[in-house]
């Protein structure tokens, strides 16, 4: 199906990128008949585009024209061999992209038997590196709401820390859509600095055959070369401050491969108006546009810090994504960390030495960010030096 998509978007041009012609693909797969309008809403196109796209398809005969749009039989097979959706559930997948989809009746039904219990069973969180167990609805949330996206079947995701275990639930959630089915329709990675989650992940993808590998990875180091330029969307549940946020991302994007609109899937607390200006500020510098932001959709055990909810953010590549972060990670990194520390940064335009932390001119570095270099304005700078209080 890929080179199917890459020879229509050659053809179109899409600002939008080549993962909207696949997406209309399985559109028309799965609600045969359907209209060419109805094609642009759910794609959020201009008509003109979607027709564009639906006439170059046609022409391919990948798709045909017939009271609605509908799959030609070469479209089929190129959606179900090399897309991976064959033997799919129909009904169950129009369910789950249905909005409304009541998660406590689903999970209650005979099939998910011993999902809930995985989360019952979990390690116990680490609160010194930012740790908090979110959920099982909220997990398999974040499942739901990456399938939604196209961001699961046929596609490489990978987790960027998994205390959450979304890994879990995404192999799930694949189980319920292919009964029976015994290949992998799609994999999925977790990096992640301990050792006590990684293990408990490969025993559940073990015992339950999921398609789930798991690799201890610190994320202060950059990832390694053979995960790199690999993945088709990530998720992460990053330590709540401006440097943790910063450098998940730049390891997750390091990860995904060169292509605008490939989805990243951020959960971050709810934070103040001059925080998310500078977490923004983050955004742009690497490139990343905020698709959409959910607000509330995160729910945590005793996390009374956050209010036991967080925000999901889903940001989209472009032609100028790039990592902020691509060597050693020195800075403070979890929350702990920030408040005990004093820390030193240069100016990258002037070379103004600013203190940030306890004692420091500005106390964090968003307020440093946000305010700009007090000589030049410049919003970038180097760690320099950090000290314990």
């Amino acid at each position: 199906m890929k080179d199917v998509v890459k020879e229509i978007y050659a053809k179109v041009k899409l600002q939008e990128g080549p993962g909207i012609i696949e997406q209309m693909l399985i559109e028309c797969y799965m609600n045969p008949g359907i209209s060419t309008k109805e094609l642009a809403r759910r794609q959020m196109l201009p008509i003109p585009v979607a027709a564009a796209i639906k006439k170059e398809l046609i022409r391919a005969r990948i798709l045909k024209q017939d009271r609605g749009v509908d799959c030609t039989s070469t479209g089929r097979r190129c959606i179900e061999q090399a897309g991976g959706y064959q033997d799919i559930d129909r009904s169950l997948y129009r369910r789950f992209m249905r909005e409304g989809l009541e998660l406590q009746e689903l999970t209650q039904e005979r099939e998910w038997h011993g999902w809930r219990e995985i989360f019952n069973t979990r390690p116990q969180v680490n609160v010194q590196i930012d740790q908090s167990k979110c959920t099982p609805e909220t997990s398999l949330r974040r499942a739901i709401l990456a399938l939604r996206n196209h961001a699961v079947i046929g596609k490489r995701i990978l987790c960027v820390g998994d205390d959450d275990l979304v890994s879990v639930s995404l192999g799930f959630l694949l189980k319920q859509l292919f009964p029976g089915s015994s290949e992998a329709k799609a994999e999925i990675e977790v990096v992640d600095i301990d050792d006590r989650f990684l293990d408990y992940i490969r025993m559940i993808a073990e015992r339950e055959n999921l398609p789930i590998t798991c690799r201890l990875v610190d994320l202060r180091e950059p990832l390694p070369s053979d995960l790199c330029g690999q993945f088709d969307a990530f998720f992460t549940d990053p330590p709540y401050t401006l440097q943790g946020a910063s450098l998940f991302l730049s390891r997750g994007i390091s990860a995904l491969r060169k292509e605008k609109g490939l989805p990243i899937f951020l959960s971050f607390a709810h934070k103040s108006p001059d925080f998310m200006l500078a977490m923004q500020r983050e955004f742009v510098r690497m490139g990343l546009t905020v698709g959409s932001t959910l607000l509330h959709f995160n729910e945590y055990e005793g996390a009374e810090m956050i209010a036991n909810r967080s925000q999901m953010m889903i940001l989209k590549t472009t032609d100028h994504t790039a990592p902020e972060y691509t060597d050693s990670f020195t800075d403070a990194l979890y929350t702990g960390e920030v408040k005990r520390t004093r820390r030193t940064y240069c100016c990258l335009q002037c070379t103004e030495i600013i203190r940030v932390g306890m004692d420091g001119e500005y106390q964090t570095i968003e307020a440093l960010k946000n305010a700009g270099c007090p000589s030049c304005s410049n919003s970038t700078f180097k760690l320099m030096s950090k000290e314990e209080i």
